[in-house]
C-alpha cells in the first residue's frame, strides 16, 4: 500500500529541490516513490502540473516501436511506425499514472499564487533515515495519508530548522581514549 504526502512550498524551485533530493534517496533505496508530481499555482489563478513522467511521450516511443515492428512484418515500416507513434501517444495521454491530476489540481486550487505543492506517492520508506535527511528543509504538510504519529514526525523534521544531532556528554569517553576493547592479536 502507498501513502501519499503533499508538502507546500514558497516556490516551485524549493518544491523542485525536494523532488530531486527524494530521487537521491530513492537511488539509496531509502524510499521507493510511486510518483513525484509538482503542483504550481500561477498567477491568473490557474494549476501548472510538472511531473515526473511523460505518459504521452513514453505512449509515443513505445507505439512507434510497435508500430515499426508490425509494419517492417507487414513491409509498410513508415507507416507502421506513424500509426504505432499516433496510437501510443493517444492512448498515453489517456492513461494517467500515480497521483490522480484531477485531485491534484483541485487540492492545488488553495495555493497562494507562486506557491508550489510537491505530491509524493511513497511506496515504501526507511522512516527514521529520510526524515534525517530532509531535516530542516521546510516546507507545510497539506495532506498526507500517514497517521497521526508519522504525520507529526514529518511535520517536525520539515520544521527542525537546525537539525543538530545531540553533542556527546562532556563526561563520555571519546574514540582516542578508547574503549577498553582488547586489541586483535596477530
Amino acid at each position: 500500500m502507498s501513502d501519499l504526502v503533499v508538502i507546500v512550498y514558497s516556490t516551485e524551485a524549493r518544491a523542485e529541490e525536494m523532488r530531486q533530493k527524494l530521487i537521491g534517496l530513492q537511488k539509496e533505496y531509502l524510499i521507493e516513490i510511486g510518483d513525484a508530481a509538482i503542483a504550481v499555482m500561477q498567477e491568473g489563478g490557474k494549476v501548472k502540473l510538472n511531473q515526473l513522467l511523460n505518459t504521452t511521450a513514453m505512449g509515443a516511443v513505445s507505439g512507434s516501436f510497435w508500430g515499426l515492428l508490425i509494419g517492417a512484418i507487414f513491409l509498410m515500416p513508415v507507416f507502421g511506425a506513424a500509426l504505432g507513434a499516433a496510437s501510443g501517444a493517444l492512448g498515453g495521454a489517456l492513461t494517467d499514472y500515480g497521483v490522480d491530476d484531477k485531485f491534484m489540481k483541485e487540492l492545488s486550487g488553495s495555493l497562494q499564487p507562486g506557491n508550489a505543492a510537491l505530491f509524493v506517492l511513497v511506496k515504501k520508506v526507511t522512516g527514521d533515515k529520510v526524515l534525517e535527511a530532509i531535516r530542516g528543509s521546510g516546507g507545510t504538510v497539506l495532506k498526507t495519508s500517514l497517521d497521526h504519529t508519522q504525520e507529526q514526525k514529518l511535520r517536525d523534521a520539515l520544521a527542525d530548522v537546525h537539525g543538530a544531532a545531540p553533542a556527546p556528554a562532556a563526561d563520555a569517553p571519546s574514540a582516542a581514549q578508547g574503549t577498553g576493547a582488547p586489541s586483535p592479536v596477530g
